[in-house]
């Protein structure tokens, strides 16, 4: 729990990240109960805690393990042209885009991905099934007991967020980051900067791997008020 200074462009100098390690999170746990004996002693009143989604939408039994999902041959065929990262290489998890999106979307972002490779532009997948990939992480990188678990997306994030902060007197925003410079706060409680929090996770200090630490306290130890909150 060593604070590291924040050199992201954009973040003011002075924020630091204080990852908090936690015992595993499991299904029906009481996130404000863990999360502040987590943080006691080591955030203060007003500092921004950044939580992992995927440890919020754990203990909201948001999960399904892998092999009771069966792929359809779209899943399958789709999958394995899917760069091999990407949560949808996975036939199980790109199923589960499917029955959210349907097969007929499904298919129309795969042709739009083709033709958008052959006028030299990227991502047209991602730009129109945006919101159903973001909701699920794969089964790779997830500690045991959940390594074959396909993680959905936290339910409401915004009202847990909220809860959490009133109960605990921090500001609390949930986030999706990544070792690939992604960060996408999912939900964050009143006066949180969303923006200013991604930029400030982008190196992911969570870490994206065995590290057990989903809670990253953003602390402010520079002068003036917090430079992510908003008044």
């Amino acid at each position: 729990m060593i604070p590291v200074a924040i050199r992201e462009s954009g973040v003011p100098e002075g924020l630091v990240a204080i990852p908090v390690r936690t015992r595993l999170i499991a299904p029906g746990d009481d996130l404000v109960h863990l999360i502040g004996d987590a943080i006691r002693g080591i955030a203060r009143p007003g500092d921004v805690v950044a939580i992992a989604e995927t440890g919020v939408a754990i203990a909201q039994s948001r999960f399904i393990p892998a092999e009771y999902i069966r792929p359809s041959k779209l899943a399958l065929v789709l999958s394995r042209y899917a760069d091999p990262l990407a949560t949808v290489s996975q036939p199980e998890s790109l199923q589960l885009v499917i029955d959210q999106a349907g097969p007929r979307k499904v298919l129309y972002a795969a042709f739009a991905q083709v033709f958008g490779r052959l006028r030299g532009k990227r991502g047209a997948f991602y730009e129109i099934l945006g919101e159903e990939i973001a909701a699920i992480d794969g089964y790779t990188g997830t500690l045991p007991p959940y390594e074959r678990a396909i993680v959905l997306g936290p339910a409401d994030p915004d009202s847990v967020s909220t809860e959490i902060a009133n109960a605990l007197g921090v500001h609390v925003a949930i986030v999706d980051a990544n070792d690939l410079r992604r960060a996408k706060a999912l939900g964050a409680s009143p006066h949180v900067d969303r923006d200013a929090v991604e930029r400030a996770l982008i190196g992911n200090p969570h870490g994206n791997g065995d590290e057990q630490t989903p809670i990253v306290v953003l602390a402010w130890r520079g002068t003036g008020p917090h430079p992510l909150v908003t008044p």
